[in-house]
């Protein structure tokens, strides 16, 4: 009925006049406000010509326009895509797909590189006559908004003209789903309308890349093989006569300002720009009496518009009339893109047709009257030439990239124009400015050019003069602090360097790149292994004197230090200038009162909230709030302390938590399912400010960012949205004061345009480094420039090396960023995911749509995952639970419902809140596997071959799908390899392919045509690590490097294989070929076999490599080092085992498992406990000590589903016996490198999580002979070439060989540093067959005596671990690592516990040790006691203190109800240190598990092993009797002043 009526009201309008079409119009939207969404398709039924009647009155824009509406999601487009070519020039011809129309077309080929604002473009008269060819990868996602809601000026919302004005768009993928909640249609319905053909199925990278060589192209798209009319050329006419509205039209009439403008294309914005500021606009067409009319006016505007200005003649007769005027005639004229051209030509300047123009979202351009940079959106194929500007105009604007002229001013007059678009829409509105410039002359009845009021920023200030830098690391990695600042730190020190500065590093992070203490230009000058807390660098800052310090770049370890030392004058008290970001600014933003508080000062959004420093206030802000809610953490990283809150017992909990490791909650409105966006940005010190980079998150919020898939640049954003977020960014940064990089977190409704600031990171991030590598823009070393004063527009991109870094990077392929969990390591652990970060690394893939990269992310996750497919089964109330309240394996809940069919994608969205389109995408991954599921290989024809590797598929998923087995991933190889289907290697330019880039920085994609560099010179390929894992972190990075940066020494060419975001080593500039890729098989030999590599090093990045050896050496790579042969025979248990038998190596007694009966035999006859050792692990993945047989079997269990194919063996658990380990490096079977280290706990205690000394200082001169003697054995059985970590338990004169990796091990960091010798540099020599005799390689059988001992400790995160039980096994637990030198063991041992965040107890001690240990533990008791600690025990534990005579005091069990008790104690803070020591025969499980849990979960320092119990009371008693340097800062660094040269342990430029 609705249909029925509309039309004829329609039809019948058209006679009406203009007053009764405005009236019926209105009461129309009125009577059919109910059939709302019905009336929004209605135009998609209609011909153009009554679509184009539009409603022009306020009242019906408010009506038609809903703040909060249901999200799109149709059903695909219902015209069918057909066959289609695409012609450039002469000779190349492309096949492809179209949509829309169908329509045959010809015209220029143009490129934009912006990444949203589709519509914007393609209603832009300016690119009349042209196909457009967007770069941005993915077309479509969000639609195309109703035809039929307008503006209170009658401008249809978000298009920029009357209608569709490109003759077609060209793209790689157009997306037939959308989602979005002002989504009218999809945008192939749109083009069918307005009769405009599109194209997908297009390399638009290889595109680009033709136009951007070879300049202005034509082209035309025949549509199933029919030829269309000979190419034509657009410029070649006037083509303004076509696009220019042939009748004068006023809008928003009676507005004081009188503006006429000149269509010449105008586009909608730039109407509305005028129109909100206050003028009344007269559009009149561009061959309009303008000199005559402008006594008429206030100005005159000249707008943009399509083709070669010289065909305007008639327009610029006019223009030079009007600028030829005098006296009171002169009226303010401003010009925009063509506008710019019209005035040049008129002044007597020439014009020039660029190669390929300047189109996008991303052009910097400077103001040539005060060195002001912008970013800009342009569309022009023209420009006036700089050298052509005639006397009495000067050029006003500059672009940064290629020079050309971007604006003119008169120098007398009142005259000026822009290349560019200050109205945007799309793109960036940085320069809006420029119309209140011109409305305020108009206004101001301007007569001259010094009339003209431009905004100034503020002046720099003066750059810090610095010549000596203190730069602040982050310690040892741990959850929501890892390897993402080794790589700042070390790009910081590159760029210090860079600019001739002294730099003092300050990091105990043994592991970390940035800690190196070479020769190589760009690292540190001084590295100090110290705690980063105030006292020690006071200290620092005492002996260095350094001018400045860099405080942003060691995560929240070095900013919360910072904002300490600053509080209490210590940078002031020195003279010390923080450099960049103000301390004042970083407390803004991590303090959340004052967070509020500024951003209000803006009339910016912030979710509704309160700060509360007591769990009384919070409860009190509860009130006023409503449950749910969410409560944040003030001066914490990773979201740690923060959580949803649905009752107040839940917020009495988790905010006691919190304050007692923070001293302000934030209590705020919960914003649950929303979307999660953020952006980078960078600032420098002129005002300069940037958005690197922008993200948006597959999770909607509730899930913290660490532990979310991210997705860049953001797929469901609008032009609208996008922009609206980034100019905010903007705003805020610059009120913040905010100087180098940060990043900005918000929470957008997913129905509307409402969103709320969520936090500002005032530092470099764990986002900061994915959007680094995301884009190729290296935002640390950018901003350390900055901290120095430099502005943007004077660093240049390091990319193209050609451009500067004052740019927004364009993004033509897809990152799909997804977190790498370990939680399945853990006891007790929360599996839930949420606001807190609990996931211990990441990974990044790269595709040219979310298919292709998601589906290589989740496979670089973890080699077991296939990619987006079931993993595991769940029920249906199982799969219903983890769809609500996620885990870390939701995505696979989400892959079964669709696998099965058993929910709908509506059904989960409104389950997940997860949007539709993302949901839509892996629906399409599902497809796929349907289409294939069934067929025979030879079934798999080019096209759905094709099809299944665009979806992202990898050779061996392909064969689960078609049901065959593993062992014909090379049958599916060789099928695609023969139809010539192989990836295409490509390139990430920061640019989108707009200028020519010196990167070797580097994908592959199944979407392409062309590979970006040629084939061949792949030179020696080294294997990184891949995403940091418990067991893999940065030490493996760290060997990664040292091994590309050797073979560079050597001067081979290095190709470096990693997905690491996080990383040094996939830093492009490390080494000749960064290969952003999966570490599979698969990609390794398309990498091998196209680049023709030499060989390939798979033993410095850990496991994942390591693995490798046998698939990668059948497929005939070769190895270079130990063969794959030895290599399987060190990690086949089974093999292992037998050839230490055979060598005559002591082990413990041990079988192989053939079944669980055969174990339990073998169990009982060798006594339990036993160990359960599978193969082809990392880290003791499934690695169990039995005690009985039921354990036995539950472990068996697990070991053969982590070990898989390989065997596992149990062996004799030797209790009691003290752990060793000899790290080295073998050349044909020979050490040419060695160190013997020792563990301070015994051995049980995974080598991981051990604290490791060197040189060992308890082992016996037999024990160390026997080792040696081992090690040679098993060097030459195994003919070792290249690393190699042997482990050793010892008991009495027993030595016995428990496990060897031929591969470098977590400790060569460690060992290389504190030998003074890069182990890796000396294996990578060897392994490419080159000399190691003059590296002075500690020799196996050397004594090693240092004058000095290291001491490694590992850090933990169990903070994070929500119930996880924070007790060591022979599963290694923790995240990561610092070390730190002494004079002897204890010194060296206290100051890594304190660089740990290890607080040294003041008062009070708690005791509770397992009965069969406590009478070994009361000589540690006693020496605690005569410190002056007041000693508390639970009630075993006192009874032997008693009996013994340790004078402690009760404290009652948790559970026992009784007071005083244990629980309560820790809560209120009345315990500095709790030890809690268990064993297997502990019999108060609960208790021990809260004791720990609560010393966790309250910030109290937790010992559990008694061997680092009795080393903490040696160590502790010898630092109390003053005994011990560096723990007391002071004494350490008076020692420094006191030191001789000849004293020193090590150089003066060395680590301290």
């Amino acid at each position: 009925m609705c249909f029925l009526l509309v039309v004829p009201a329609l039809i019948i309008s058209r006679i009406w006049n203009q007053l009764l079409l405005k009236t019926v119009t209105f009461i129309l939207c009125l009577i059919f406000l109910p059939f709302a969404t019905m009336l929004r398709t209605l135009p998609s039924r209609l011909p153009p010509s009554l679509r184009s009647l539009r409603p022009t009155s306020a009242s019906s824009t408010r009506l038609l326009s809903t703040h909060h509406v249901t999200p799109q999601n149709l059903t695909p487009d219902s015209e069918p895509k057909r066959s289609a070519t695409l012609v450039l020039g002469k000779d190349l011809r492309i096949p492809c797909t179209s949509f829309g129309s169908h329509t045959p077309i010809s015209g220029e080929i143009v490129f934009s590189t912006g990444m949203v604002g589709y519509t914007e473009s393609l209603t832009d008269p300016s690119y009349t006559g042209q196909l457009l060819t967007l770069t941005s990868p993915m077309i479509g996602n969000y639609g195309v908004p109703s035809r039929t809601n307008f503006d209170e000026y009658g401008l249809p919302k978000g298009f920029e003209g009357s209608k569709i004005h490109a003759s077609g768009l060209l793209c790689q993928e157009y997306s037939t789903y959308y989602s979005h909640w002002n989504a009218g249609s999809s945008l192939g319905e749109w083009l069918k309308e307005e009769g405009v053909v599109g194209v997908e199925g297009v390399d638009t990278r290889m595109v680009t890349k033709l136009i951007r060589e070879e300049g202005s192209i034509m082209g035309r798209v025949e549509i199933d093989g029919k030829e269309v009319t000979p190419f034509l050329d657009p410029n070649q006419e006037n083509i303004v006569a076509r696009v220019s509205n042939p009748e004068p039209k006023v809008y928003n009439a009676g507005a004081p300002i009188k503006v006429l403008a000149v269509d010449c294309g105008i586009k909608y914005n730039i109407i509305r720009q005028l129109c909100n500021k206050g003028a009344e606009v007269t559009v009149v067409p561009h061959d309009y009496d303008i000199s005559g009319s402008m006594k008429d006016y206030d100005g005159l505007f000249l707008s943009n518009g399509p083709g070669d200005p010289k065909m305007c003649v008639e327009t610029t007769a006019q223009l030079a009339q009007v600028l030829s005027l005098e006296g009171d005639a002169v009226k303010p004229i401003f010009g925009i893109c063509l506008g710019n051209q019209l005035m040049g030509l008129a002044a007597g300047a020439e014009s020039e047709k660029l190669p390929f123009g300047n189109r996008g979202q991303n052009q910097p351009v400077i103001n040539d009257l005060n060195g002001d940079c912008y970013i800009t959106p342009q569309n022009h194929g023209y420009a006036i030439m700089n050298s052509s500007i005639p006397s009495g105009w000067s050029s006003l604007f500059t672009n940064a990239n290629d020079q050309s002229n971007e604006g003119i001013i008169s120098d007398s007059k009142p005259y000026f124009s822009a290349q560019f678009h200050p109205e945007a829409h799309c793109g960036p509105t940085d320069t809006e400015f420029l119309f209140d410039t011109f409305l305020t002359a108009c206004s101001e009845k301007v007569k001259s050019r010094s009339g003209l009021k431009f905004p100034s920023r503020k002046p720099p200030p003066p750059r810090p003069n610095v010549k000596k830098v203190l730069l602040l690391g982050s310690g040892g990695t741990s959850i929501g602090q890892a390897g993402e600042f080794d790589y700042s730190g070390a790009q910081a020190i590159k760029a210090l360097k860079e600019e001739g500065k002294e730099v003092v590093l300050m990091n105990p992070n043994i592991a970390s790149v940035q800690t190196n203490v070479d020769d190589r230009a760009g690292k540190a000058d001084h590295v100090f292994f110290l705690p980063v807390t105030p006292d020690f660098v006071e200290e620092i800052i005492k002996r260095e004197k350094p001018d400045g310090i860099v405080v942003s770049m060691g995560g929240q370890t070095a900013l919360n230090c910072a904002v300490e030392m600053w509080k209490a004058g210590t940078f002031e008290k020195y003279g010390v200038e923080v450099l960049g970001t103000p301390i004042e600014a970083v407390i803004y933003t991590e303090d959340r009162q004052l967070f509020s508080e500024k951003l209000e000062q803006i009339n910016e959004k912030i979710a509704k909230s309160y700060t509360a420093e007591t769990i009384e206030e919070a409860v009190v802000a509860a009130e006023k709030i409503g449950y749910p809610l969410m409560i944040r953490s003030a001066f914490a990283l990773g979201g740690l302390g923060s959580g949803i809150c649905e009752s107040e017992e839940m917020l009495r909990d988790m905010g006691g938590k919190a304050l007692s490791t923070s001293p302000q909650i934030l209590v705020e409105r919960s914003m649950l399912g929303w979307k999660e966006v953020e952006y980078e940005v960078v600032r420098d010190a002129r005002d300069n400010c940037i958005t690197v980079c922008n993200m948006e998150n597959f999770d909607p919020l509730g899930v913290h960012t660490g532990d979310s898939i991210v997705m860049a640049p953001s797929q469901t954003l609008s032009n609208e949205e996008y922009h609206m977020l980034r100019d905010t960014a903007l705003n805020v940064v610059r009120h913040l004061g905010i100087i180098g990089e940060c990043n900005i977190q918000y929470a957008l409704h997913p129905t509307s345009l409402e969103y709320c600031i969520i936090e500002v990171n005032a530092r470099l991030s764990r986002s900061s480094a994915l959007a680094s590598k995301a884009t190729g823009y290296p935002l640390a070393f950018v901003a350390a420039k900055l901290c120095l004063g430099i502005p943007l527009t004077e660093v240049q991109n390091a990319v193209t090396k050609k451009t500067q870094a004052c740019f927004e990077p364009s993004l033509d392929y897809i990152v799909t960023k997804i977190p790498r969990w370990d939680l399945g390591k853990f006891e007790n652990v929360s599996k839930e995911i949420g606001s807190a970060m609990k996931s211990v690394g990441e990974v990044m893939g790269i595709g040219r749509t979310v298919e292709e990269s998601f589906q290589k992310a989740l496979r670089m996750v973890d080699p077991a995952i296939p990619g987006f497919q079931k993993h595991g089964k769940f029920t249906h109330e199982e799969l219903l639970t983890e769809l609500k309240k996620p885990t870390d394996k939701r995505v696979f809940a989400i892959a079964q419902a669709l696998h099965e069919g058993t929910m709908t994608v509506p059904e989960i969205h409104d389950i997940t809140k997860i949007d539709h389109w993302f949901l839509r995408r892996c629906e399409n991954i599902v497809k796929t596997w349907k289409k294939i599921e069934g067929k025979s290989l030879e079934g798999l024809d080019e096209k759905l071959m094709t099809e299944v590797k665009q979806r992202g598929y990898s050779d061996l998923q392909t064969c689960t799908a078609l049901g065959l087995p593993k062992s014909s991933e090379d049958d599916v190889r060789n099928h695609r390899k023969a139809m010539g289907i192989v990836p295409v290697t490509k390139q990430i330019d920061t640019l989108a392919a707009e200028f020519p880039a010196d990167t070797n920085y580097l994908y592959t994609s199944y979407h392409g045509t062309e590979n970006d560099i040629p084939a061949g010179d792949g030179g020696v390929v080294v294997l990184g690590s891949g995403a940091y894992r418990i067991g893999s972190s940065i030490e493996f990075d760290w060997c990664g490097v040292s091994a590309i940066r050797a073979l560079r020494d050597m001067g081979k060419k290095s190709t470096m294989i990693n997905y690491n975001p996080e990383t040094v080593s996939t830093d492009y500039d490390e080494c000749d070929k960064l290969y952003f890729d999966e570490l599979s098989r698969e990609r390794v030999l398309d990498i091998y076999e196209r680049d023709q590599a030499e060989g390939v090093i798979i033993s410095v990045g850990g496991q994942i490599p390591n693995n490798l050896a046998i698939p990668l050496d059948k497929a005939g790579v070769k190895i270079l080092g130990t063969t794959a042969d030895m290599i399987d025979n060190a990690e086949d248990r089974n093999r292992f085992s037998a050839a230490l038998d055979e060598i005559g190596v002591q082990q413990p007694r041990w079988k192989e498992l053939t079944d669980v009966e055969s174990a339990i035999e073998f169990a009982e006859e060798v006594e339990y406990p036993v160990l359960v050792r599978p193969s082809y692990v990392l880290s003791g993945a499934a690695m169990n000590v039995a005690w009985n047989p039921e354990q036995l079997k539950a472990y068996l269990t697990l070991a053969g589903e982590v070990s898989g194919d390989h065997p596992t063996v149990i062996s004799d658990f030797i209790q009691g016996a003290i752990e060793i380990e000899l790290d080295g490096v073998c050349k044909d079977g020979k050490f040419i490198a060695a160190a013997i280290h020792e563990h301070i706990e015994n051995a049980g205690v995974h080598s991981g999580d051990a604290t490791l000394v060197l040189p060992p200082q308890n082992i016996t001169d037999y024990q160390k002979h026997r080792v040696r003697e081992a090690g040679k054995k098993i060097a030459e059985r195994l003919n070792i070439t290249g690393p190699v970590n042997i482990q050793f338990v010892a008991k009495g004169s027993d030595v016995m060989c428990i496990e060897t990796n031929l591969r470098a091990s977590r400790s060569f960091p460690f060992v290389s540093k504190t030998m003074g010798v890069d182990f890796i540099k000396a294996a990578t020599h060897a392994m490419v067959g080159e000399e190691t005799d003059s590296m002075n390689l500690p020799n196996i059988d050397d004594k090693n005596n240092l004058g000095y001992v290291g001491v490694k400790a590992p850090m933990f995160s169990f903070t994070r671990l929500r119930g996880a039980d924070p007790v060591l096994g022979v599963e290694m637990a923790s995240t990561g690592e610092v070390a730190c030198f002494g004079a002897n063991k204890e010194e060296a041992f206290l100051k890594a516990l304190l660089s740990t965040g290890f607080q040294m107890p003041e008062k009070s001690i708690l005791m509770s040790v397992q009965d069969t240990l406590a009478d070994e533990f009361v000589h540690s008791a006693w020496k605690l006691h005569e410190l002056g600690y007041d000693l508390y025990a639970t009630e075993k534990t006192k009874k032997v203190m008693d009996k013994r005579g340790v004078p402690c005091k009760l404290l009652h069990y948790p559970t026992s109800g009784k007071e005083p008790n244990v629980s309560t104690y820790i809560k209120e803070g009345k315990i500095d240190l709790t030890i809690n020591i268990p064993t297997h025969e502990s019999d108060r499980l609960t208790d021990n598990y809260e004791m720990r849990r609560a010393a966790v979960d309250y910030g109290v320092p937790l010992l559990t092993n008694l061997q680092l119990v009795q080393t903490f009371a040696d160590a502790a008693r010898l630092y109390k009797q003053g005994e011990m340097l560096g723990l007391d800062s002071k004494s350490l660094f008076q020692h420094y002043e006191d030191e001789k040269a000849s004293d020193a342990w090590t150089d003066e430029k060395e680590f301290h």
